[in-house]
């Protein structure tokens, strides 16, 4: 019963190719962004709309954008890795090469909470450009986005907490 559960992981293929896939197709539009911004800076490159907004401004709001863009993509590359890690690979053989140590992912909670880490930190940076965008015309409703972030930071560190105290008492 054991052999076609285990043959049925190799599916996971399918979220690993399209992640990183994903995650490169958001760095290229990262890098494009960040041309962008060298356009704004150096080419005087006004888009439509943001006239209003000083050129330094805009420059700054496509790096913005394009720190974000890569945060998304790096999401997206450590979630194949992580997927690859826990159900492809064998573990032992990965740990012993010593390849992307950095993200080495013992378990699938391990894998959910660095990626909740660094959605709060994209939402950090989505709430900065809206604000930097924004930094005349400030309104109440804009408060919405950084209690969200603040209430899913106290999550995460209640659900370590919880965590880090059941491993104490298990030892």
């Amino acid at each position: 019963m054991k052999k076609p559960f285990y043959a049925l992981r190799y599916i996971s293929w399918i979220a690993i190719i399209f992640s990183l896939v994903g995650s490169f197709l958001l760095f290229i539009v990262g890098g494009l962004k960040t041309l962008n911004a060298f356009r704004v800076f150096f080419l005087d490159y006004i888009p439509q709309g943001k006239e209003h907004l000083h050129s330094a401004d805009i420059g700054i709001t496509y790096l913005i954008k394009s720190l974000d863009t890569f945060l998304i993509a790096l999401v997206l590359f450590i979630f194949a890795h992580g997927i690859y890690t826990l159900f492809i690979s064998n573990t032992s053989s990965t740990k012993n090469s010593g390849v992307l140590n950095w993200i080495q992912t013992p378990n699938i909670g391990h894998l959910k909470n660095v990626l909740a880490e660094v959605i709060v930190i994209i939402l950090f940076v989505k709430f900065l450009e809206v604000v930097f965008v924004n930094i005349d015309n400030l309104q109440w409703n804009l408060l919405i986005l950084p209690i969200s972030i603040v209430l899913m930071a106290v999550g995460l560190k209640v659900l370590k907490l919880n965590k880090e105290e059941s491993n104490i008492t298990k030892k």
